[in-house]
């Protein structure tokens, strides 16, 4: 993910034999760095940015308004924070004005994240009262384990879920996994993201998707005591008061 400490061990892979005066194999090895070397290259263009993308929003179901219990956003630095902090309150305010006022719960989700994000959501206006998370998790799983222990027993299973488009269809089949009634919806990622970045964090995401799938964490299953036990312990962490009966 980051070309300052790849592309300086890459070219020291290719240098290094000739330097070192390696008499067998040099070729072999200065020529396996030359390919990883370009490697790196083609996963860092465009074109791994589009035929990525491409593969990673297929099969998604289109978010078509409808309303939710809950809008559930999943934190990934603070990058990309702001841009989901504003996806979540125009969502949010859209589905307030739909059913007269009787809005959703806001859910932040991630460690390093949840509490910045439900900072951010406050200052902005949205009440105290429409806004939980946990600050706990550290992986789309942990995300996706958390968020069910925490709203599946107030009977809260549709949900609206946040996060930029490379994660999207990875977090939408792991939260369904869980018994979640998922609508995706696409953040934008940060103009200040290099092109670059964006097409490692679009391989990244790629090697996920098939990870977890090898993983059987697309298949239904339930929330393991673990998740609960933690997850109620981060309530007193997350500082924010119990949903009330209009988010339900």
């Amino acid at each position: 993910m980051h070309p300052q400490w790849v592309l300086p061990l890459l070219l020291a892979w290719i240098v290094l034999p000739w330097l070192l005066k390696i008499q067998r194999r040099k070729w072999l090895y200065s020529g396996t760095g030359v390919l990883l070397l370009l490697a790196y290259g083609f996963l860092g263009s465009p074109l791994t940015i589009n035929l990525g993308e491409r593969f990673l929003a297929r099969s998604l179901p289109p978010d078509s308004g409808q309303s939710t219990q809950a809008i559930v956003i999943l934190g990934r630095g603070t990058e990309l924070r702001p841009q989901r902090v504003e996806t979540a309150i125009a969502l949010w305010q859209a589905q307030k004005n739909q059913s007269d006022g009787k809005a959703p719960l806001i859910f932040a989700s991630g460690t390093g994240d949840a509490i910045e994000i439900a900072e951010m959501l406050k200052a902005k206006g949205i009440p105290e009262s429409a806004i939980d998370g946990e600050p706990c998790s550290r992986t789309t799983e942990e995300n996706a384990q958390f968020t069910a222990a925490l709203l599946q027993p107030r009977g809260i299973h549709r949900i609206l879920l946040v996060t930029d488009l490379p994660h999207l269809r990875r977090s939408w089949l792991t939260f369904q996994s869980l018994g979640f009634e998922v609508i995706p919806h696409a953040s934008p990622l940060s103009p200040d993201l290099s092109e670059r970045r964006t097409a490692l964090l679009v391989v990244r995401e790629c090697l996920g998707l098939v990870t977890y799938g090898l993983l059987g964490r697309y298949e239904p299953r339930t929330v393991t005591e673990m998740p609960i036990a933690i997850a109620a312990s981060a309530r007193s962490r997350f500082g924010v008061r119990s949903v009330p009966a209009d988010h339900r």
